[in-house]
Formats: C-alpha cells, structure tokens, sequence
C-alpha cells in the first residue's frame, strides 16, 4: 500500500514528513560526526558509507546542505531498528562504565576517609591491587587533605583504583 492508495486523512501531513526527514538528515549527521572505527558497528549500508565519506570534502554551505538531504534521503532505506539497537547497546555500555567509575569514586573517598581499615575490604573485592602502594597513596591523600594542598595523591589512587578495576 502506498501513500497515494490512504485517503487524504490517513496520510501524514507534509509537516510531518519534513520533521521525519530533518530527523534522519539530523541521523546522518551523528554518522559523519564519529569515527570510522565506531561507525562500524552499525549496519548501514556501503550507499550510506560514501556518501558520509563524501561529506569531508564538500565545503560550499548549499553544497552541503543538499547533500545532507541527500544523506537523509538513504537514511530512509536503511535499518533504523537495527541502527537504534547499536545506539541502545552503546548507551547501555555507558551506562555501565558511569556506574563503575561512580564506584571507583566511593572506594577513594572512602580509602581516604577511613585508612587503612577500608583498604582489607578493598583487597578482598579487587584481591590483584597492589597493597603496598594503595596504603602510600591513601597516607599521601591523606597527608594533602589535611594540609589543604592540591589533591596529586588523591588523583593517582584513583588512577590505581581505576587500573586495578580494569577501567
């Protein structure tokens, strides 16, 4: 069934149409602003592909402006389900490593805070740290906090924190 077949109240309105392709020329554009490595994730086709390589070497404003109606005219063709479930993959990813780095936060402040009573509970989550070096960082923070210096130490026992969590 095409458009024309839909009784003219059934058929979208142009307004609907033009804010449906401004949203896919707006799709487009996310896939010119990444990386080729990250666009490879997503399933579009090579039509797709060229075009966004394409888009580099146009400079002229309305040049680029029709390619980018261009661009969202393949949009049209492609997978949205597909390409929306990558999204939701690397949103979740993200998601994901926030909430780690969150914990990692936590476990530094709460180093800092409590010395080495808090370092046992830490080894036992992450048993590959370096002991030694957690307790100089956290007497180093420690040291700095107190002192109203800058936080250097604090810094780098979330470096290690981070490295020993495999962040």
């Amino acid at each position: 069934m095409t458009q024309d077949d839909l009784s003219p109240d059934d058929r979208p309105s142009k307004s609907q149409l033009k804010r449906e392709m401004h949203e896919l020329q707006a799709l487009g554009e996310r896939f010119i602003a990444m990386k080729p490595e990250e666009r490879a994730r997503f399933p579009l086709s090579d039509d797709l592909l060229r075009a966004i390589d394409e888009t580099d070497r146009i400079r002229a404003r309305e040049a680029r402006r029709r390619h980018m109606q261009y661009v969202g005219k393949l949009m049209r063709k492609e997978d949205l389900e597909a390409i929306q479930a990558v999204f939701d993959d690397i949103e979740k990813a993200q998601v994901q490593r926030d909430h780690a780095f969150l914990r990692l936060e936590k476990w530094r402040d709460r180093l800092i805070e409590e010395g080495d009573d808090a370092v046992e509970p830490f080894l036992e989550d992450y048993p590959q740290a370096d002991r030694q070096a957690l307790r100089q960082l956290i007497r180093n923070a420690r040291k700095e906090r107190e002192q109203n210096k800058p936080p250097t130490n604090a810094k780098r026992l979330y470096k290690l924190l981070r490295d020993t969590a495999g962040l």
